[in-house]
């Protein structure tokens, strides 16, 4: 299906670790020409900074000035999107399972996701873009024109995410990843800042046993519904 869109459309794309989020999200974003921003990454790329500099991840202070001293670009070639930290490809490195592991620790301070998501809703402000995350249709994007709510079982998240280490040179225990995953979905539904929930206006797509192609077919169809007022 293919959607042609002569308005700004903003699509929010939440759900938990590992439920295809930003694979979908990506080709929505190419088959639409929207601006896909992965609002995970930039978390991610604060994380990596933050392990390298040797600066506690609970510390809000410290971390709030390296945030403030910190550049982070999100360059898009078609599917693929490239991370940028101060300049340098951080695409890679902020998906090592030490980053993964911490990144809700930073995530949930309160100070560190008010400056992310400035920087967030600044790139949707006048642009069609396709933001995924755990809070864009609740929190950062709430006035967003579609709003989708991905999920999976843990067990098919494990195996994502491994099959994805797997290819990236990364090491990888499924058994470990499935105590990761339920771990960091009870610290993103938790937190008290923006927890991860289901927008009220928000569809849900369970993807446990739905191939790529089928849920991003899905969502252009839910675009195509909004912006023709079906």
């Amino acid at each position: 299906m293919t959607v042609i869109v002569r308005q700004t459309v903003r699509i929010a794309i939440d759900g938990p670790a590992a439920a295809g989020k930003s694979t979908v999200a990506k080709r929505v974003a190419d088959k639409m020409s929207f601006t896909y921003v992965d609002t995970g990454a930039m978390y991610r790329a604060l994380t990596l900074k933050a392990i390298q500099a040797d600066v506690p991840l609970n510390e809000e202070n410290k971390l709030m000035s390296l945030l403030s001293q910190t550049d982070i670009s999100l360059i898009q070639e078609g599917t693929r999107q490239q991370i940028l930290l101060d300049g340098i490809d951080a695409t890679l490195h902020i998906r090592a399972d030490y980053v993964t592991n911490n990144v809700s620790t930073i995530a949930k301070l309160p100070r560190i996701r008010e400056e992310m998501v400035k920087r967030q809703r600044a790139l949707a402000e006048n642009n069609s873009v396709v933001m995924d995350g755990r809070d864009i249709g609740t929190y950062v994007l709430p006035n967003a024109e579609v709003k989708v709510f991905l999920n999976a079982s843990v067990e098919e998240r494990a195996k994502r995410r491994h099959a994805e280490n797997v290819k990236k040179g990364f090491s990888s225990n499924i058994e470990q990843l499935k105590h990761d995953i339920k771990q960091r979905d009870l610290v993103d539904s938790n937190r008290s800042i923006a927890p991860l929930i289901k927008a009220e206006d928000a569809i849900e797509i369970d993807t446990t046993s739905l191939t790529i192609s089928g849920v991003v077919q899905r969502i252009l169809k839910l675009v195509y519904n909004k912006v023709n007022g079906l």
